[in-house]
């Protein structure tokens, strides 16, 4: 795995060594960052369910402002900061040791994230969970990017989630999502 494109282009991450954990493919994360290419300079991005971090790292990388990094796997937490280690980065970045599911993690300022990529485990119920978990970090303005299987489709809509965008490669998929209308509409200026 490697960083495809910006200022650490061709680094090398290192990848688990053990079992459980699915990276996301350079393939795969260059067609996000096609995607969100003219959103990512100086945004605000939650990394959920971030494994290696790569997702992350080529955000910070593009030249997003800030990343929070979400994982649960202890083991994946410190790949996480050897993998920040070995491309230099120092700031811009925080690793938070949880389940997504089970926190709101909003930055301590307040500030909502402007992007959201999840990268759940595979399987129907994950992919719920995940838009369940992401719903209440979202505002108006926030894109949502979820990687899951083909075999099962991203809902139309969920809570106040619109699904906008299905991309496909392989088995992979990626549904892209936007906050409808909602009691939120009133904190937007």
């Amino acid at each position: 795995m490697r960083i495809i494109a910006g200022e650490l282009k061709g680094r090398n991450l290192e990848t688990p060594g053990w079992e459980g954990l699915r990276p996301t493919s350079d393939k795969l994360r260059e067609t996000i960052f096609n995607v969100l290419a003219p959103r990512i300079a100086g945004a605000r991005v939650l990394d959920g369910y971030a494994g290696t971090g790569a997702i992350g790292i080529e955000a910070l990388s593009r030249g997003a402002a800030h990343v929070t990094f979400v994982e649960r796997d202890p083991r994946a937490v410190l790949l996480i900061a050897r993998n920040l280690k070995r491309c230099g980065v120092v700031d811009r970045y925080a690793i938070i040791r949880a389940k997504l599911t089970d926190t709101r993690t909003r930055r301590s300022d307040g500030v909502e994230y402007d992007i959201i990529v999840l990268d759940p485990p595979y399987g129907a119920e994950e992919l719920s969970n995940a838009l369940g978990a992401a719903e209440p970090l979202m505002s108006n303005r926030t894109l949502l990017v979820v990687e899951h299987a083909k075999r099962d489709p991203a809902p139309p809509t969920s809570g106040h989630l619109a699904l906008t965008r299905t991309l496909t490669s392989g088995d992979s998929a990626l549904a892209f999502y936007t906050r409808t209308g909602s009691a939120r509409d009133e904190d937007q200026p």
